[in-house]
This record gives structure tokens, C-alpha cells and sequence, in this order.
């Protein structure tokens, strides 16, 4: 494990800006409007050939009956007590204010050592009068920084070193590589419920509010099926909902998360059951080529008998026909109700997304099919497909070399992807086919 250092504060400090600058990228949502960020975001430093892990926090509200900053202030708790050591931001331009003095004093009851940060001296030269003012939380010596320009990230990045005790890393030997897998789907459709179902802890923050995820927040996990690093992402409404410009920026931090995802999960409502919103989420993820499976949540909230299930399925077939290869599953983030079988299939179609079939095969099952089912011809010229080979995966990719690529024609290029399904599988991901003519360099 990397060392931890939590990043905290009152809202609008500039605690993203810093973290963000920090991490070398933008990860964090920064905007002027207090209150952004509110769940726990991660990401790794590298300072002085040293990496640690930084947490950028929501705003702590010391004060306050609201449900989503209550629980952005649990999440800032739970921040605290996985890290070694806190950068404590505040801002010079407004002053020590009674949320900085009552974050401080909760600080020092957690008893971990503190860094204090005083953001926004973007001058150069000598500090400015009001910087000494920040001695009077109690907290040691202040360090300036300007977390817009860089200037004193150094100095803060030495500070805070100094309480963190490393591993030999070069004795660290390299595990198992986690599969990404990326929930996805509209609002309210239980991304950061499953999620802490998963983990087995409130790690995403949950509301009956739509929209209370904003960045797309990695999670580490592993349990008996394996290592994985789940994206929760923020719900993905239609172009005319999005008004806000924090919401812009979350669609966007939501589509980069499927492009690094292995896997997405696509989570459809229950009791909603599929809307044209859902179909553009897939196509998302189908685009991209990644592994994708159809989660059906709160299907513990839906009147069953004995067909229930096979109905709503067929349904569910003929709205992601364009996505014939995604297995469905029902489940309950609420209840836990078929998630190992949820965890099974994401290992299970990363597998398949990763498959490699080897020309020898392929070009055995390519005879077989084209005697069964003669290439197309038009006007006395027939196609040849001469061979077949796989020079990629994820998603799996195959390039068909022909004598005319006109003839190949998408009906027969169907053809022959359902020919490779039915022979090697390729549950849950998409295949591409590419045509080549002979000579043709690829």
C-alpha cells in the first residue's frame, strides 16, 4: 500500500485545484461554486521518486442538518482516518473563519500530523501581512502555496513527506492487475449503491437526489474473484437536462471513465424500466469496444411471479438489439440480492474481451463456414476470402483478406462474426471485422 495523505478543508478553499495540481492531472471537478467535489477522489503523486496516494475531499461543513454535505462530511471523516498525514487548505484571501477553527480543532482531536496549507498567495516575494494571522489555528508553520500557478507545492509535498513512513519499494513485487469496470446509466439508477454493496462500506456518497454524484471516483476492491478498480460515474442525462456547467463537465469525467474502463456495467431501473436514454449510455460503451453486461437493479421493488423474469429479458433483447452479445442480470444493490453472479460475469466477459484466437483456428472455422454458406457474387464475380487472422484484442479484433472487398458484404460479414461466436464464445464484448484486399497492407 502507498502512503495516504488526505486533502481537507472548508468548501471553496481550492482543495481540487491543488489536488489536481499536485497529480499532474485534472481529475478533480473545479468550479467557483462551493461544494463540488463530494465524494472521496483518489489519486497517485510522484514526488522526489516517491508515490503517494492523495484523497481530495468535499467541503466540511462543520454545522449542518443538509443531507448530502452531512454525509460529504463523513466522507471527509472516513478520508481522515485512512491517511498518515492531512494537508489542512485554507484560503489567505478570506481570513481564518469559524469553519477553519472548528475543522482545526477536529483535526487535531484525530491525531494525525497536519500540514497547513495557506492557498492563494499567487504573489511573488514576501508573504503578505495576513498570511501570519493562519499561526493562530495552532496547526505550526503555515507553508504558502498557490495551487493555480504551483508556486510552494514543493515545500508543502516536503512537509507532508516528512510524517510518512515508505515500503522498500524495490522489493515490491508487481501483483495482479486490476480490471477497471465502469458503472454506468442514468441518474438514480443505483450506481454508488452498488458499488458500497460491493465494498461492503459507504465509500460513494447516496441520495434519492438525482445527480449526487458529479467526478467519476475510483474504487479499489478485492474479494475472491479478484482485483478490481471500480469507476463510479455520474449519471448520464439527456443533452436538454444538462444546464449546469458542473453537470457538462461530469458527462464528460463519465465517457473518460469508459474509455479506461475493461468493463462497463450498464444499470437500467427496474421499476423504469428501458428508456432511449439507457440505449445512448450503451452505445457509449459500445463504441468504445468495451466488455459490457446489463445490470437490472432493484428488481427486489418489482411484483414477480413466475415469467416476470423471462418477459422483462425478452424485452431487453429486442431494446439492446445492437447489443445481442451483452448477458442481462437482475440484481438488488440494496439487498445484495445475484451480485456474485454480477462479479462472475465481469470476470468472465473481461476473459472474453481478452480472448486470442489463433490464425490456425480461425482459418479452419472460415472453410467450414464458407462451405456451408457460399461467399457472395455479383455480376460473375464471386468473393474469395483467402484467410483470416486476429492482430488484436480488446476488443477482438479479426482482418478477413479477399480478392474485392465490395462483394464482402455486411449481411455476410454478419455472417461470419455469428460463425465465430457460436464456435469460440465472445460473451459480452463486441467483435470488430475488418476487410482487407490481397496485397493491401493492414
Amino acid at each position: 500500500m502507498k502512503p495516504i495523505i488526505a486533502v481537507v478543508g472548508r468548501p471553496n478553499v481550492g482543495k481540487s485545484t491543488l489536488f489536481n495540481k499536485l497529480i499532474g492531472q485534472r481529475l478533480s471537478i473545479v468550479d467557483d461554486t462551493p461544494g463540488v467535489t463530494r465524494d472521496r477522489i483518489f489519486g497517485d503523486c510522484d514526488w522526489r521518486g516517491k508515490t503517494v496516494t492523495l484523497i481530495d475531499t468535499g467541503g466540511i461543513e462543520p454545522k449542518t442538518d443538509d443531507v448530502i454535505l452531512s454525509q460529504m462530511r463523513a466522507q471527509a471523516n472516513l478520508a481522515i482516518d485512512m491517511a498518515q498525514a492531512i494537508i489542512f487548505v485554507v484560503d489567505l484571501k478570506s481570513g481564518i473563519t469559524s469553519a477553519d477553527s472548528e475543522v482545526a480543532s477536529m483535526l487535531q482531536k484525530s491525531g494525525k500530523p497536519v500540514v497547513l496549507c495557506v492557498n492563494k498567495c499567487d504573489g511573488i516575494g514576501e508573504v503578505p501581512p495576513e498570511f501570519y494571522e493562519f499561526y493562530n489555528l495552532g496547526l505550526g508553520e503555515p507553508i504558502a502555496v498557490s495551487s493555480v500557478h504551483g508556486h510552494g507545492t514543493g515545500d508543502l509535498l516536503d512537509a507532508a513527506f516528512e510524517h510518512l513512513v515508505f515500503d522498500d519499494e524495490e522489493n515490491r513485487e508487481e501483483g495482479e492487475k486490476p480490471i477497471n469496470v465502469a458503472i454506468i446509466g442514468k441518474p438514480n439508477a443505483g450506481k454508488s449503491s452498488l458499488i458500497n454493496k460491493i465494498a461492503g462500506d459507504e465509500r460513494a456518497i447516496v441520495s434519492d437526489i438525482a445527480g449526487t454524484t458529479r467526478d467519476a471516483i475510483d474504487f479499489a476492491i478485492e474479494n475472491k474473484y479478484g482485483k478490481f478498480n471500480f469507476i463510479d460515474t455520474a449519471g448520464l442525462r439527456r443533452k436538454s437536462r444538462v444546464d449546469e456547467k458542473i453537470e457538462k463537465y461530469s458527462v464528460i469525467r463519465a465517457k473518460m471513465a469508459v474509455e479506461r474502463a475493461d468493463v462497463c456495467v450498464i444499470m437500467i431501473d427496474a421499476a423504469e424500466g428501458f428508456t432511449e436514454q439507457d440505449s445512448k449510455v450503451a452505445s457509449i460503451a459500445l463504441e468504445g469496444g468495451k466488455a459490457c453486461i446489463i445490470a437490472v437493479n432493484k428488481w427486489d421493488l418489482i411484483e414477480k411471479d413466475g415469467k416476470t423474469m423471462d418477459n422483462y429479458r425478452k424485452d431487453l433483447m429486442v431494446d439492446f438489439s445492437f447489443m445481442s452479445y451483452a448477458p442481462i442480470v437482475f440484481i438488488s444493490a440494496l439487498t445484495g440480492q445475484r451480485l456474485d453472479g454480477l462479479m462472475e460475469k465481469i470476470k468472465y466477459v473481461y476473459e472474453q474481451n481478452n480472448m486470442r484466437i489463433s490464425t490456425g483456428r480461425l482459418n479452419e472455422l472460415l472453410a467450414e463456414a464458407t462451405a456451408r454458406v457460399q461467399p457472395p457474387s455479383d455480376k460473375g464475380k464471386r468473393l474469395k476470402i483467402y484467410y483470416m487472422t486476429q492482430p488484436t484484442s480488446a476488443p477482438p479484433t479479426f482482418v478477413c483478406f479477399c480478392n474485392n472487398k465490395d462483394l464482402f458484404h455486411f449481411s455476410y460479414q454478419r455472417y461470419i462474426e455469428n460463425q465465430i461466436r457460436q464456435t469460440f464464445g465472445l460473451e459480452g464484448t463486441p467483435v470488430k471485422i475488418i476487410v482487407r484486399e490481397r496485397g493491401e497492407k493492414f
